[in-house]
């Protein structure tokens, strides 16, 4: 990219590939993906059918770099959550883009987003804030990376996801709010506006402001964007549930175990015990007796930002935290794939894109033909990555391969 040209300006890839023919299920799928100057790509463009896509590769060629380009086409800061000036390429222009065209139940998107260097620490770009992130869909300007939602449903699985269930809380609730997102679009930017609110309570605390109307004004938000926080999870908790409940004997789930669920939070609790406008006036309440508290504390003690998302393993009965490394990992796999049909049967087919990264790892023989039985029973278009072909030698003929190689993807000899 030449300096001073736009970051949507996209030059002709050095790198294009053809496209397989496979069968086309009714799910949301990306058919192309051109990059320029991100991670270790200069300059590449991307074209694949509809079904999986295994991308194999030694480490560090650039597979999880092409996973993260993707994850950046839905709300946030994508599955790395990384700094914007690092995802630029080394040496490259300075700046990044990624377009991508995708296919859905009803039509064809073009999206994307691009970073022209202006926001050099990436701390502003939450799932509705736009920060130096610029967003396009269908060639219309976005005001933030939270647009992103009504049009891409999206969840991944990386390796440091492994450590889910034994790592603190509030990596399990981002996981939860990401699935709660796959359904509600507006999950996340109400998240974010309630962190924005909690923020400016916690400043004016530390400040030993004492306007009242201010705080009045700030906690009524709160209480109003933290009671539909608590909603969503709640809703989505149950109908993990209910999937995990049929799971029992339901081989489309390629044998992965059965979870046994529940979020821990008061606001949560509350939203099956009561109507959420009652819940909303006594949180409001609580905030406000509060202060005095919370501000020797230095932050908000009490609320939907401290609630957890607990999980068992169904067959064994025993909380996933003690379970092996194998058996976390079976069980995270059933949640994505249980998650991946809620929004599909829920949303007239709109199966949401996965990203598993390094997904082998960790899974028997078996347990690799569970899953990818799974992922053709349900029809996503699914994007694996693995250093090994031979992990995916179950998926010939019904998946598109590729290898990556310094910045590019070539195929494979079959």
């Amino acid at each position: 990219m030449v300096c001073g040209q736009s970051p949507w300006a996209v030059s002709a890839p050095t790198s294009v590939i053809g496209t397989p023919t496979v069968s086309k299920p009714r799910a949301l799928a990306l058919t192309r993906l051109t990059l320029t100057d991100f991670r270790n790509y200069p300059r590449l463009r991307l074209d694949v059918g509809h079904g999986p896509v295994v991308i194999t590769g030694a480490n560090g060629a650039g597979k999880t770099n092409l996973l993260e380009a993707i994850s950046l086409l839905c709300p946030g800061r994508g599955l790395r959550s990384a700094p914007y000036a690092d995802i630029s390429r080394h040496g490259g222009s300075g700046r990044w883009a990624i377009a991508a065209e995708l296919d859905g139940p009803n039509a064809d998107i073009k999206v994307g987003t691009a970073w022209d260097g202006s926001d050099s620490d990436g701390a502003n770009n939450g799932s509705s804030g736009g920060g130096g992130r610029k967003v396009r869909i269908d060639g219309t300007n976005q005001r933030g990376s939270g647009a992103l939602g009504s049009v891409v449903r999206m969840i991944w699985l990386t390796p440091a996801m492994d450590r889910l269930f034994t790592g603190p809380a509030g990596d399990r609730r981002r996981f939860l709010d990401r699935l709660v997102a796959g359904i509600d679009p507006e999950h996340g930017a109400r998240v974010q506006a309630f962190e924005k609110l909690m923020r400016e309570r916690n400043r004016l605390l530390d400040e030993n402001r004492r306007d009242s109307l201010w705080f009045d004004g700030l906690e009524a938000a709160m209480a109003e964007h933290g009671v539909a926080i608590a909603a969503g999870r709640r809703a989505v908790v149950d109908a993990l549930q209910s999937a995990s409940n049929a799971q029992h004997s339901d081989a489309d789930m390629g044998g992965f175990p059965w979870g046994l669920f529940e979020i821990e939070g008061e606001l949560e609790a509350a939203i099956t015990q009561e109507p959420a406008v009652q819940i909303e006036e006594r949180y409001r309440k609580l905030l406000a007796e509060s202060r005095g508290l919370d501000a020797a504390a230095g932050r908000t003690l009490r609320g939907p930002h401290r609630s957890d998302l607990i999980v068992r393993h169904g067959p064994k009965n025993v909380e996933a935290r003690l379970c092996s490394t194998g058996e976390q990992k079976a069980l995270l796999i059933g949640i994505v794939l249980a998650h991946a049909r809620i929004v599909a049967e829920g949303f007239d087919g709109f199966a949401p894109i996965m990203l598993l990264d390094e997904i082998a790892a960790h899974l028997d023989e078996q347990r690799r033909g569970g899953l990818f039985d799974c992922l053709l029973r349900l029809g996503v278009q699914a994007w694996m990555t693995g250093t090994d072909d031979s992990q995916f030698a179950a998926m010939r003929g019904s998946a598109q391969f590729f290898k990556a190689r310094d910045g590019a993807l070539l195929e494979p000899v079959v």
